[in-house]
Parts: structure tokens; sequence; C-alpha cells
């Protein structure tokens, strides 16, 4: 698992794949969250500007992501 540490009150969704590199580009992360393939806090997140706040937990391409 690995942990993502905000700075700030939350980081959007498509945000957070971009900087940490698990999507390529921007219209990768889009494409990832219209497909359902990122698990938030158990269902499927099809917001692309998801706000995720300190406590969540994502699952995406089997990498568990905690954000704190």
């Amino acid at each position: 698992m690995m942990e993502f540490k905000l700075t700030g009150e939350y980081i959007e969704l498509i945000s957070l794949l971009k900087y940490l590199k698990i999507a390529e580009s921007g219209g990768h992360a889009k494409m990832m969250v219209d497909e359902g393939l990122v698990i938030r806090n158990g269902e499927p997140e099809y917001r692309r500007r998801a706000k995720l706040r300190s406590g969540d937990i994502l699952v995406v391409e089997g990498k568990t992501i905690k954000i704190g």
C-alpha cells in the first residue's frame, strides 16, 4: 500500500492519477475513471473530479493508495 499525503484539504481524482504517474496523461486518467477502473472506498468512482480527502482508499490497477 502506498500513502499520499495531502498538502491541502483535498486533491481531485484525475490530478492524483497524473501526479502518481498511474495515468500517462489527463486523457488517460479520464478514460480510467470513465471505464470504472478506479475503486474508491470499495465502490467504483466515476466522477473525474471527485475530491479525495484524508482517509479515502483507492485501488487502481492492483495498487492500493491511502490518502493521508
